[in-house]
């Protein structure tokens, strides 16, 4: 079901369900059952809505206490961050090179993550909610990250990605010229037992799919795109040098040495369907100045 009209009023979103509701005799359970059902409102979440009175009627209208506040539960530490997108549910921002999403203990305390500067950004603009991204980037990796702002926002979004229905559209420099023949890898990946970091293509593995779109072929590089069926940890960058095509700059996995530092990766398009609205909402994350560069230098080598 797609909502048309909703409000927000502080701790409290409005919606007009009509008279699916008004029209019944019993109102309060026409209500509920209209969450449940039209809206595919989360259970978990609607049973604790209703063990602290978070469901109200008043008129016409339905009042859900969506909005309450919640811990900013990780540190705020302050970084320039680029909101792709944003509204009371939903948060797009773009993620830069060398930066990791989350603290994981793996570096000092003094690093800062996306996650870190999220919540800098919602202590800043007095946004009282915890800090949830819905999916994630390598740390040299570019491009959008979506973070939801409410706990139903983070349910919905949540049950999105288990069925695979979160769109992220990638663009890639790979070395040598990719034949157009390799335009889908299916091949499972599981860790690499001799090297902590890597992954590698493993008869073991996890199912992992990748779907390949030539934009570009120059002499020593192509500029490719490409969408997952799946999201394991590294999947376009062991896909493409199982294919016999590294990325530039992807030294893990074989890809040379080259300026831009990194693996020439990046989140070009996410797209999802609005947690409450259901609209399709797509977030277009410009090139990176460095990927943009190299591109450049490979069109005219």
């Amino acid at each position: 079901m797609t909502i048309k009209s909703w409000k927000r009023r502080g701790e409290w979103l409005e919606l007009m369900p009509g008279k699916v509701v008004t029209g019944s005799p019993d109102r309060q359970l026409a209500a509920e059952q209209w969450l449940l059902t039209e809206l595919s409102f989360p259970e978990k979440l609607f049973r604790q809505l209703k063990a602290n009175h978070g469901i109200q009627l008043a008129g016409d209208r339905l009042r859900l206490a969506l909005f309450a506040s919640q811990p900013i539960d990780v540190e705020p530490r302050w970084a320039e961050i680029e909101v792709l997108y944003e509204d009371d549910f939903c948060l797009v921002v773009h993620k830069p090179a060398g930066m990791k999403l989350h603290p994981d203990g793996t570096r000092a305390d003094h690093a800062i993550t996306l996650d870190h500067a999220v919540a800098s950004y919602y202590e800043i603009n007095g946004i009282d909610t915890s800090v949830r991204h819905v999916h994630r980037l390598d740390e040299d990796t570019t491009g959008p990250v979506l973070y939801a702002k409410n706990a139903f926002a983070l349910a919905k979004l949540d049950e999105a990605m288990r069925r695979k229905e979160i769109g992220r559209q990638y663009v890639a420099i790979a070395e040598g010229q990719v034949s157009p023949e390799c335009s889908k890898i299916d091949a499972p990946i599981g860790k690499d037992r001799h090297h902590k970091q890597r992954r590698r293509v493993s008869e073991s593995g996890q199912e992992a799919v990748t779907h390949v779109e030539i934009a570009e072929v120059w002499e020593r590089a192509t500029l490719v795109r490409l969408i997952l069926d799946t999201g394991r940890t590294h999947q376009i960058r062991v896909h493409l040098s199982y294919a016999g095509h590294p990325l530039i700059g992807d030294q893990l996995y074989g890809g040379r040495s080259d300026a831009i530092g990194r693996q020439a990766l990046h989140g070009e398009v996410l797209t999802f369907n609005h947690p409450l609205t259901g609209a399709l909402i797509e977030v277009q994350d410009p090139w990176p100045s460095d990927f943009e560069q190299l591109a450049e230098r490979e069109r005219t080598t």
